[in-house]
C-alpha cells in the first residue's frame, strides 16, 4: 500500500495519503493509515531554517440551516418562504511572506455570507493587506495597511478557522461593515510582547459611514446613528497578560480553542475611542440641534484552556464584560447571513429573518464553556467537543435584558480544525414595542445550523 504521494510544485512540497493501484480498504490497519491524513502545507522556504518563507492557507465554512423566522418575515415581498437555507458563511485565502528577519507581509481575500439573498456573480474582496517591520524580535513591530489589529477584546478579531462554535461573539465586532471593512481598519499599529504581557495599539482612519453595508437609519431625536460627517481618527488597544503558554502574535487573529494543545490563562483589557462617531438631534428652546456622540468602548475578558490528561481531553472557557457608550439609545440589529429581505407589520423590533438587537449603548456579559473529549474517542474518526455560550446585554434602548444563548457539538473528524462538522442550536429573543412605547421581550425564536469546515 502507498501511504504518501509526494508532489513538488514550484518548490512547494505537498504530501497526500493515497491508495496504491488495485488496493482495497479491508482491515483496521489500512483504515488507520488512511484516516491519519497529513494535510498539505503550502509553504516555500526561502532559507535553510525556514524562518524566511512564503505561505498560503485556506478555509471554507458551509452552513445548512433551519430558522424559526421573526414575525412578519418576508423574502422579496413574499411571506411563504422556506425556513431551510444553505449558504457559504466564509471562504478565505491567506498569503503570508517573511522575506527577511524584520519584514513581514500579509494579505487575505475572501467572501462572506453568500446565500439565497446574495447578488449573483459577486466576487471575493480584500480583507487584509499589511506591511510590517520588526523593530525588536519580540517587543515591538510596527505595521500599516488594512488590518485586524484592533482594540477592545479577544474576539474583536477572531481567527475564523479556530472558532469554538459556528461563530465568534459577534457583538465584539462593534463597527463591522459600517466604518470598517468586515472589522478591518486602515491603521498604523504597534504590537509585541514584553515578558508575558502581549499588547496591540492602533490609530485608525475610519471609512465614511455613507458606504456602510447595513442601513444606518436617519438622523433623529429618539436614538443615535452613525454620523455622516467626515470621520475623526480612532484610537484603540488591547493588552492581555498570558500567565501560562504564550500565544503566537504573527497575525492579529485570536484562537477560539486549541483543542487541548496548549495551557492558557489570559487576562485582557482594551478600548476603542472615536470622537463624533455618531449623532442625534435634540430640541432646545424650540431650536433643533444636532448633537455629536462620541464612541467610547471598554472591555475586559478572561480566556482559559486546560488539557486534563495526556489524551488531550480539555476544558475551554471564556468570560467577557463590555461597556459601550455610543450615544442616546443606539441599537444595532444583526442577522447573520439573514435569509430574509424585510418584514411587514410590527412583528419584531429587529425586523425579519433571524435578526436580533445584538449591539447597543449599554453593558454586556458574555460567557462560553466547552469540553473536548479525549483524542481518538471514535476509532480512527476523531473526537467530539461540546460547548455552550450566552450573551446577556442591558441596552439603554430596551426595557428588558437581551439574552441570547447557544449550545452545540463539534465533531473533530481528524481531531482538529482541518475537517470539522458542527451542530449549533440557538435561542434568541423577539422584542416588540408595547403600548407604553417601551421595547420589551415578547417571545423567543430558534435557529439550528449544521456547518462543515475544511481548512488547509
Amino acid at each position: 500500500m502507498k501511504i504518501k504521494n509526494l508532489i513538488i510544485i514550484g518548490g512547494l512540497v505537498l504530501t497526500f495519503p493515497l491508495l496504491g493501484q488495485n488496493q482495497t480498504v479491508t482491515d483496521l490497519e489500512t483504515i488507520s493509515k488512511i484516516s491519519k491524513i497529513e494535510y498539505p502545507e503550502f509553504k516555500k522556504k526561502l532559507n535553510e531554517s525556514g524562518s524566511h518563507y512564503i505561505k498560503t492557507t485556506m478555509v471554507a465554512q458551509i452552513w445548512s440551516r433551519y430558522t424559526d423566522f421573526n414575525p412578519g418575515t418576508t423574502l422579496n415581498g413574499y411571506t411563504n418562504q422556506t425556513p431551510f437555507d444553505i449558504g457559504i458563511r466564509r471562504v478565505r485565502v491567506n498569503f503570508l511572506a517573511q522575506p527577511t528577519d524584520r519584514i513581514f507581509f500579509y494579505a487575505q481575500f475572501g467572501q462572506n455570507n453568500f446565500n439565497l439573498t446574495s447578488k449573483l456573480n459577486t466576487g471575493a474582496f480584500l480583507h487584509d493587506a499589511v506591511g510590517e517591520y520588526r523593530i525588536h524580535p519580540k517587543m515591538l513591530s510596527l505595521g500599516t495597511g488594512l488590518s485586524g489589529w484592533s482594540g477592545l477584546t479577544r474576539f474583536s478579531a477572531p481567527g475564523v478557522g479556530s472558532i469554538l462554535g459556528v461563530d465568534a461573539p459577534l457583538y465584539q465586532q462593534v463597527t463591522n461593515g459600517i466604518n470598517d471593512q468586515f472589522l478591518r481598519k486602515l491603521s498604523i499599529y504597534a504590537k509585541g510582547k514584553i515578558g508575558k504581557l502581549d499588547y496591540r495599539l492602533a490609530v485608525s482612519n475610519p471609512m465614511t459611514a455613507q458606504n456602510s453595508t447595513v442601513p444606518l437609519g436617519t438622523l433623529n431625536s429618539n436614538s443615535a446613528t452613525y454620523s455622516l460627517r467626515p470621520p475623526q481618527l480612532q484610537t484603540q488597544g488591547y493588552l492581555n497578560y498570558q500567565f501560562f503558554d504564550q500565544e503566537d502574535n504573527t497575525l492579529a487573529y485570536t484562537t477560539g480553542t486549541y483543542h487541548g494543545k496548549k495551557k492558557i490563562l489570559n487576562l485582557g483589557a482594551g478600548w476603542i475611542e472615536q470622537k463624533g462617531a455618531l449623532w442625534h438631534t435634540q430640541t432646545t428652546n424650540g431650536k433643533l440641534d444636532t448633537i455629536n456622540d462620541n464612541m467610547n468602548l471598554l472591555g475586559a475578558d478572561l480566556f482559559f484552556e486546560m488539557p486534563l490528561s495526556e489524551k488531550r481531553n480539555a476544558v475551554t472557557a471564556y468570560l467577557a464584560y463590555t461597556d459601550y457608550q455610543m450615544g442616546k439609545n443606539y441599537i444595532r440589529n444583526l442577522g447573520v447571513m439573514n435569509p430574509s429581505t424585510g418584514s411587514i407589520g410590527n412583528g419584531s423590533l429587529a425586523g425579519g429573518g433571524n435578526a436580533v438587537p445584538l449591539i447597543g449603548t449599554g453593558q454586556t456579559i458574555f460567557t462560553q464553556l466547552a469540553y473536548k473529549f479525549k483524542d481518538n474517542l471514535l476509532p480512527e474518526q476523531g473526537t467530539f467537543q461540546i460547548y455552550g455560550s450566552a450573551q446577556v446585554s442591558k441596552f439603554q434602548a430596551l426595557k428588558d435584558n437581551m439574552i441570547i444563548y447557544e449550545g452545540g457539538i463539534n465533531w473533530l473528524i481528524n481531531g482538529d480544525h482541518h475537517s470539522k462538522l458542527t451542530l449549533s442550536v440557538q435561542s434568541r429573543p423577539i422584542f416588540i414595542t408595547d403600548l407604553n412605547g417601551e421595547n420589551v421581550t415578547h417571545s423567543r425564536k430558534g435557529m439550528a445550523v449544521l456547518q462543515y469546515q475544511i481548512s488547509l
